[in-house]
């Protein structure tokens, strides 16, 4: 008999939706207050998580659910470079 590995999930603060932290993206906030995308999900920092599309960002943004879940307020400018980077990394 093996041990099973246990799978680690994360809420998507988009649409609310549990999934493996595989498959999600790390939006996180570093100790210089700096927002960035943490596509290894190992950077230092306050991290909240968005399943790989832009619908999520967009519901995420809309909500507040980002703001709310990282502590601080995101100014359009970075919100319009998070957008363009998940556009990226969806296609």
């Amino acid at each position: 008999m093996g041990t099973v590995r246990k799978i680690p999930m994360r809420k998507c603060v988009g649409c609310n939706e549990k999934r493996e932290k595989k498959e999600l993206i790390r939006v996180l906030k570093t100790p210089e207050e700096e927002i960035l995308l943490d596509a290894t999900g190992r950077q230092n920092g306050r991290g909240a998580y968005l399943c790989r599309n832009t619908e999520c960002f967009r519901k995420a943004v809309r909500s507040k659910g980002l703001e709310r879940s990282l502590g601080v307020s995101i100014p359009s400018d970075v919100i319009e470079t998070l957008e363009k980077e998940m556009n990226a990394i969806e296609q």
